[in-house]
């Protein structure tokens, strides 16, 4: 699956497997809201570096969605995390979703993870997650409708 096609109603979205030349826009859509505007850099140098290491791991894979004129309308992370734990599960682990601002309340968010859920399965994965800032409240309303709940609490720690 390196292409499929989202329909909505009447809109048409492209998802495909990001490339080095997506990066700027990707950052850009990353920086568009309260917590990535004071968490991501300007500087692409540190991005473009990322990418390619995420680009060359066959587990991780960078998703844009395009609408039918070519603008990136939204973005996600997936990685297939192979474990031990749960009879030796395949998580799917989905992260840094955002979606344009002139794609928001068309449904697309919930068609990306529809998407994105197929892309687990027919991988072999048997269980989704999926990290999210407490602040984001709305994310959380969005998630909860999907399905997920909240069953474990996360931490994280600078280095």
């Amino acid at each position: 699956m390196s292409v499929a096609k989202i329909l909505l109603d009447e809109l048409s979205f492209t998802v495909r497997r990001a490339r080095t030349g997506d990066v700027d826009e990707i950052v850009a859509l990353l920086r568009d809201d309260d917590l990535g505007a004071s968490r991501e850099s300007e500087d692409l140098g540190p991005y473009a570096s990322a990418f390619r290491q995420i680009d060359s791991d066959a587990n991780h894979f960078l998703a844009v969605i395009e609408s039918e004129n070519g603008e990136l309308a939204g973005t996600m992370h997936l990685t297939l995390l192979p474990g031990l734990s749960r009879n030796a599960a395949t998580r799917l682990q989905i992260e840094a979703v955002r979606v344009a601002r002139s794609a928001r309340g068309t449904g697309l968010g919930t068609a990306m993870f529809e998407w994105a859920h197929d892309f687990g399965r027919e991988r072999g994965a048997r269980l989704v997650q999926l990290t999210t800032d407490k602040s984001r409240q709305d994310a959380h309303r969005f998630y909860r409708a999907l399905g997920y709940s909240d069953s474990h609490e996360g931490f994280k720690l600078e280095l």
